[in-house]
């Protein structure tokens, strides 16, 4: 398989609007102002952000889930549309406003934000039409900790059923208190996409490793988390497997890990093995770093993968 033309992926789940302001010293006080190096809009969220990036590197994606009836839906629709990717599967919900965050970014990458919920708060698995899943060979769940555990593990058990392999990022802080809220849907997850921060704070171990064979066995099959500039960790129940970062000139890392999400699914569905999936996802990752959230620069498969076997690592 040498293309992402048969891939026809769902992302269900949390659609956000990242506006991202660069060159943010400090807050300034009282009603001052202060000069920014830039502002920009992207598409963000767990689902949001990685349907994107599906998108450019050449798969069918469809985006699923919820946004208000406000300016902001209508940016971020457009936006997705933009990409290449279905919306229609973005239901309305009148009474609230579409997911957003503000994210100022410093000299030296931290990125703090402000969030607004949103939408994403009341999306329901009513909300999917009844031929949600037809035709698919992957569904992507971003944010099971929305839909709660019983229904994220209804949704995935049926695109198993179905055939569908499923994966699942997570967008809220590691807690083991999160980790048993979304205890349902982890016996249904072929490819679980966390960080390490969310690793640790889920199990309670210092150890990558020994955290995802934790995850691993209440049922995820797979996990591939990122850890920043460390790269990679790839865990099943046989093997682990590092992968290191790509160098890069940073510029913004939001959305680097659901570009890795990507990447790591291309590199599944075109049959790589798990490190060369994970090297995918690293050198999207890679692309990312270099602007501004999920829509920076130009990218697509040809070039990522020219980028993966050429350039620097560690």
């Amino acid at each position: 398989m040498t293309d992402t033309s048969s891939m026809t992926i769902a992302t269900v789940g949390v659609h956000v609007l990242d506006v991202h302001a660069i060159g943010i010293d400090s807050i300034p006080e009282g009603s001052a102002g202060a000069l920014v190096d830039t502002i920009a809009f992207s598409p963000a969220g767990t689902a949001g952000g990685t349907a994107v990036v599906l998108s450019r590197l050449g798969a069918e994606v469809r985006s699923v889930g919820a946004i208000g009836a406000d300016p902001i839906g209508r940016t971020l629709t457009t936006l997705l549309r933009e990409e290449g990717v279905d919306s229609g599967g973005l239901v309305t919900k009148a009474d609230a406003q579409t997911s957003a965050s503000v994210i100022p970014v410093r000299p030296n990458g931290d990125r703090p934000a402000w969030h607004c919920i949103g939408a994403n708060g009341v999306f329901t698995l009513d909300d999917l039409d009844d031929g949600a899943l037809d035709g698919l060979t992957h569904l992507h769940l971003g944010g099971p900790e929305f839909l709660g555990g019983p229904a994220a593990g209804e949704l995935l058990a049926r695109a198993r059923e179905k055939g569908i392999t499923t994966s699942v990022d997570i967008l809220a802080d590691g807690d083991p208190g999160m980790l048993e809220w979304i205890a349902d849907a982890l016996p249904h997850v072929d490819y679980l996409l966390p960080n390490d921060d969310q690793v640790r704070g889920f199990t309670g171990v210092d150890s990558l490793t020994e955290g995802a064979r934790i995850l691993i066995d209440r049922g995820v099959a797979c996990v591939a988390l990122t850890a920043g500039a460390d790269g990679a960790l790839v865990v099943t129940a046989d093997d682990a497997i590092a992968v290191p970062a790509f160098r890069v000139d940073v510029v913004d890392t939001t959305g680097c890990g659901d570009s890795f999400t990507a990447g790591f699914l291309v590199g599944r569905h075109l049959g790589h093995d798990l490190r060369g999936s994970a090297v995918l996802g690293c050198a999207v990752a890679a692309q990312v770093a270099q602007g501004l959230g999920t829509t920076a620069g130009r990218y697509d498969l040809d070039s990522v993968t020219e980028f993966a076997g050429s350039a620097p690592t560690g």
